[in-house]
């Protein structure tokens, strides 16, 4: 029996581009031709094709193939391999299936950095934006607290941050400035490690910090950032001189 390449694809299930990949990798030999040109498949080729394809299909890598084909077996240490890396992708699928639900349950946006699900739709561009950097700076257990602040946080002080024009004048400055400096002085009483950050960063302090400020030039424009600086001087002058942090101005 013989037959051509695509009826010998069909046969095992794949396609023709594949069968000439692997003959391509020196995976397939390839078999005599017809006194018309045409390819004559064997059975032979077709139990090498689907050798070929179980392995595939377990997960091991084409570049090992050829070895255990040449000698009539997969290593144990190959499989080994393939299996943890099948474990690792399993709870990769798993985590995002999770994160998935997280979004659809709570209608945010798809791109919502992860873990903050919760609060998604109210995250301003800005807030994801550092959030996503954050991801990267800070360890897990200081995403978490990031979380928890975001969480808590419901002043509408916030989003006239978030509306700021960069031409706003001196006076809308410094109300805003003044009336955002308790809410952080509040966060770097409940997170003293706000402070001095540096044992919370996965990164070394000065790249991480570094990143930190050009993160927050880039994101806000010039008015928000003069308005967040004053705020956190004000908030660090209240907790020094010991007031209240959540006591108004």
């Amino acid at each position: 029996m013989a037959w051509s390449t695509r009826e010998l694809a069909e046969l095992a299930g794949t396609t023709v581009n594949t069968v000439r990949h692997y003959h391509r990798l020196g995976l397939l030999a390839e078999p005599d031709r017809r006194y018309n040109g045409y390819k004559q498949y064997s059975v032979a080729h077709l139990v090498c094709l689907l050798r070929i394809r179980r392995l595939v299909a377990l997960g091991v890598p084409l570049s090992r193939i050829g070895a255990a084909m040449a000698d009539g077996q997969v290593p144990a240490e190959v499989l080994r391999e393939v299996d943890a890396e099948l474990a690792a992708e399993i709870e990769r699928l798993t985590k995002a299936r999770a994160d998935i639900a997280a979004i659809l349950r709570d209608g945010a946006p798809a791109d919502t950095p992860e873990g903050f699900e919760s609060v998604g739709p109210r995250l301003s561009e800005a807030d994801s934006s550092l959030l996503h950097i954050y991801g990267r700076l800070y360890d897990d257990d200081a995403m978490k607290d990031l979380r928890r602040m975001v969480e808590a946080d419901t002043d509408p002080v916030n989003a006239e941050l978030d509306a700021l024009p960069p031409d706003a004048d001196e006076a809308t400055r410094q109300d805003l400035a003044d009336r955002l400096a308790p809410a952080i002085a509040q966060n770097l009483t409940d997170y003293p490690w706000l402070r001095e950050p540096g044992a919370r960063l996965s990164t070394s302090e000065h790249a991480g910090m570094q990143t930190f400020i050009d993160a927050v030039v880039s994101v806000y424009n010039p008015a928000q950032v003069d308005v967040l600086t004053r705020a956190s001087v004000l908030a660090l002058q209240r907790l020094d001189s010991g007031q209240d942090p959540a006591a108004a101005s």
